[in-house]
């Protein structure tokens, strides 16, 4: 790894840093530095692990952050070391809500909006937040915390027999078949990497950004299906393209400036 960004400094943020840390100890991970992302000046990561050659605190909020961060990335060349992130349990669907405003920059000319994710995925739980944001999960039941979702689940003591990916994208197929001009997924997936941290890695959230900009580019109205999830939950929301003037994708016909 390269940087890890870890969102949010508060008990689980906490755990996540510390975690990296005695990976980094032990051998068992490298990373040039760790970067906790909180508005708080005194968050609790701050407080009782402190700053550290490897590791530094950035006092922002979450989207103003990653509107940087991400702005600025580029995909690591084979071979490269990459940046990941580690996501909060409880944290909103920033990467999303960064490849929109990606969208609406690109093409401000266009409409770009957020629309209900049609279709079941056949999941227990099931429910729509007030910004349209879904979220979906296979546990009808309360998860162990930090669990690393392995093939046999801890909470049923058996098999893992689900895949959220595989849901998501069949549920884009179903889609498909019904006409529906709808790409992707764009799925930014948060895998265990190590110590109960699951990451997923920034090459994957500027992969999303390439699959909205390729449904604009022929001016012709799509969507896109974007979802950070894991095995076995998943938020996820429908990104909308009006039709550009002239059938364009873009000022220069091509999508816009990426």
């Amino acid at each position: 790894m390269r940087d890890v960004v870890v969102v949010g400094g508060g008990c689980y943020g906490t755990f996540y840093a510390r975690q990296l840390a005695k990976a980094k100890e032990r051998a068992k991970a490298g990373y040039r530095r760790v970067i906790v992302v909180d508005r708080d000046p005194n968050c609790h990561a701050r407080v009782e692990l402190g700053e550290a050659p490897d590791r530094a605190f950035a006092t922002r909020e979450w989207t103003d952050y990653f509107a940087r961060f991400l702005g600025r990335a580029e995909r690591a060349r084979p071979g490269e070391p990459r940046d990941f992130i580690v996501p909060s349990p409880l944290m909103p669907h920033l990467m999303f809500e960064w490849v929109l405003a990606r969208a609406r920059q690109r093409w401000p000319e266009r409409s770009v909006a957020v629309a209900p994710v049609p279709g079941s995925l056949g999941t227990p739980y099931d429910r729509t937040a007030p910004d349209r944001a879904r979220y979906v999960s296979f546990a009808d039941w309360i998860c162990p915390t930090h669990c690393v979702e392995p093939a046999t689940c801890p909470a049923i003591g058996g098999p893992r027999t689900w895949e959220m990916g595989d849901a998501v994208r069949a549920l884009v197929t179903r889609l498909q078949a019904q006409g529906e001009r709808v790409f992707g997924p764009a799925l930014f997936v948060c895998r265990h990497h190590v110590f109960g941290v699951g990451t997923f890695a920034v090459d994957a959230v500027l992969e999303g950004d390439e699959t909205v900009k390729t449904a604009g580019a022929s001016g012709e109205p799509a969507a896109v299906l974007v979802g950070t999830i894991s095995s076995c939950h998943g938020a996820l929301n429908l990104l909308r393209i009006g039709a550009g003037h002239g059938g364009t994708g873009g000022k220069d016909g091509k999508g816009g400036k990426g």
